[in-house]
């Protein structure tokens, strides 16, 4: 995550005017209401396959464009953290085996329930947590908002100990490296947190 760069995306014709519009605000209006509407629509049609075509264009960059307009948006709004839950889609996807390797090393470190509230399946596998990652944005659709962001905070927690623990591995012999990972580790205990307050937000109804 510590290296991960945002797609250099085009956007569509529609949305061109307001991307770069002078207007103040025009752009977070926009991430704003196209979260809110994409939340809106997939539940209230509660239609099973609806979310599953959803979850589907998400792993087959077939939202990039308006994930894109969610990329600058704070914590405190759905659109953030809509962002960050297809962010750790992304990542996950760009390096399956490295991802596993670290929530591997992250869960035989941690002392919390971080790993069961994830709810990566036995064994840890690129595929396995490929799924987690579909399970988490398909709970963002169906069922308790709030529960799908406790499990993408406790994946992050996992995360960030197991980036951390792997830096402490490679600071004597790869420097760089090291370094590396443990800006990723911070990153992922900021999603974490940001998480965590995202579903706090969620249930007292003070999410942007």
């Amino acid at each position: 995550m510590g290296d991960y760069r945002r797609p250099m995306l085009q956007p569509t014709d529609a949305f061109d005017w307001i991307i770069g519009s002078d207007e103040p605000g025009a752009a977070h209006r926009l991430a704003q209401e196209t979260s809110w509407a994409l939340l809106d629509r997939v539940r209230s049609v509660a239609d099973p396959e609806v979310v599953e075509r959803v979850v589907t264009l998400a792993s087959q960059s077939g939202i990039d464009d308006i994930a894109e307009l969610w990329a600058d948006a704070g914590a405190h709004s759905l659109a953030g953290q809509l962002w960050r839950i297809y962010l750790l889609h992304r990542v996950a996807e760009r390096d399956p085996e490295g991802t596993a390797e670290i929530f591997r090393i992250g869960q035989a470190a941690a002392v919390t329930i971080d790993p069961v509230v994830a709810g990566v399946a036995e064994p840890v596998t690129p595929q396995s947590i490929d799924r987690l990652c579909a399970t988490i944005l398909r709970g963002v659709f169906q069922g308790d908002l709030a529960i799908a962001l406790e499990r993408a905070s406790s994946y992050c927690r996992v995360m960030s100990l197991g980036a951390a623990s792997l830096a402490d591995d490679r600071e004597l012999g790869d420097g760089e490296h090291a370094s590396e990972l443990t800006t990723r580790a911070l990153r992922y205990a900021t999603f974490a947190d940001e998480f965590r307050a995202g579903a706090r937000r969620w249930r007292d109804g003070t999410l942007d």
